[in-house]
């Protein structure tokens, strides 16, 4: 790639190592901040939920004005409202101010290191050869911050208390401001017309079945993020082994993402994200099958970090071919949308299933429905879009958006 679209990538990984990584850490600070604002389970997944789907309502306005006026202010305004509203229940950790700072910081998150955001700004960057190779260090950057951000977050919860991880947490996100640099100079390619007009995107079945399954990733990593130290307390299993269990899924994911990267070179990414999918699926049945010990908790992590984020490749590239990538921002952000509606209710419903039945089964058993429902929608038939041949360039992306991409 050349030395601008790495320096894109690597901005663009880190980001979402910083923003991702604090999100999949936050399940450490579910029973601190529980307790010390009495805030209560249902209400506190509740709030993290609305934070999920206000996250998403903000998607695509976010898209939209990155578009118009490019990322890096986008993010410069993100990390400062991140880091002043991750910071809040430090000081004042009181119901309301618990429930205000879950609900800002996950949409001021958005601005920093979101899907939406990154994915549009590195579909332009970088070569249309190397886009899916791109993309899948993007989603490994969530990973290397899981692996990372995971131990180190319940260390400093362990040995300094919550509030002062917390407070760690915020500052983390001021290194967003530096990171944003790369995204200034934009430099863009001879104008063309976007192969379909926006309302005809949000018209075409194509766009909303990819953008469907996307919203039961989101269920599935929503529950996974806030929930699965809960899932291992439940299961009678050291609390302790929520960190590790955060970082094997961490360093599963940088494999998966960057695996599915390379492999969408050579094979269709619609047939690519249904196989994702019947994993994920038959991985929770295999848990639901097998005794809770250590050992297949980490199991687990492995499967599920390999599927966490190796999604959003084959995903985002369904998008750019079936629609062009002008207007990535904006489509990508209504994808993410959806997303954060399954994000929105699989953390209250997570939540919910659990305080109501004690165990996490009714939940287990929603989640395997809804992910051989998403390989489903995604299920290739008839004509397939074969990955780009060597030395395809932006201007054959373009052309080849407007081809129909089949997939289901």
């Amino acid at each position: 790639m050349p030395a601008r679209a790495w320096r894109l990538t690597l901005a663009a990984a880190t980001l979402m190592a910083l923003v991702g990584g604090g999100r999949s850490a936050f399940g450490l600070f579910v029973s601190p901040l529980n307790t010390a604002s009495g805030i209560g389970l249902p209400a506190l997944s509740f709030a993290v939920a609305l934070g999920q789907l206000g996250l998403g309502l903000a998607q695509p306005l976010i898209g939209a004005l990155v578009d118009r006026v490019g990322a890096a202010r986008v993010i410069v305004i993100g990390a400062v409202l991140l880091a002043a509203n991750t910071a809040l229940p430090t000081a004042w950790p009181l119901p309301w101010v618990v429930a205000l700072s879950l609900v800002a910081s996950a949409m001021a998150g958005g601005a920093v290191g979101s899907n939406g955001l990154l994915i549009g700004e590195v579909n332009r960057g970088v070569p249309a050869t190397r886009v899916g190779l791109a993309v899948g260090l993007v989603g490994a950057g969530t990973s290397v911050g899981q692996l990372l951000l995971g131990p180190a977050t319940q260390w400093a919860i362990a040995h300094r208390g919550w509030a002062w991880a917390l407070a760690a947490t915020a500052v983390t996100a001021l290194l967003a401001l530096p990171l944003s640099l790369p995204f200034r100079r934009r430099h863009p390619g001879p104008a063309a017309r976007p192969a379909q007009a926006l309302a005809d995107v949000l018209r075409d079945g194509r766009f909303w079945r990819v953008a469907l399954s996307f919203g039961v990733c989101g269920f599935h990593v929503g529950f996974l993020g806030v929930h699965m130290p809960g899932v291992i307390e439940r299961c009678g299993l050291p609390s302790t082994l929520a960190g590790a269990w955060i970082a094997v899924s961490g360093a599963a994911n940088i494999a998966g993402s960057l695996a599915i990267g390379l492999a969408l070179r050579r094979y269709n990414p619609a047939g690519l994200l249904a196989a994702l999918y019947a994993v994920r699926a038959l991985s929770i049945v295999a848990l639901l099958a097998l005794p809770a010990t250590p050992a297949v908790m980490i199991g687990f992590a492995v499967l599920m970090g390999a599927s966490f984020m190796a999604t959003l490749p084959p995903t985002s590239l369904l998008v750019a071919r079936q629609h062009g990538i002008q207007r990535l921002g904006t489509l990508f952000g209504t994808v993410m949308l959806v997303h954060q509606v399954g994000s929105f209710a699989g953390i209250w419903f997570g939540g919910w299933a659990a305080m109501a039945t004690g165990n996490d089964r009714l939940l287990w058993c929603v989640d395997i429905a809804l992910a051989f429902g998403a390989m489903a929608l995604v299920w290739p038939r008839g004509a397939a879009t074969r990955p780009w041949p060597h030395g395809s360039s932006k201007d054959a992306l373009r052309v080849r958006s407007a081809v129909p991409v089949d997939v289901g």
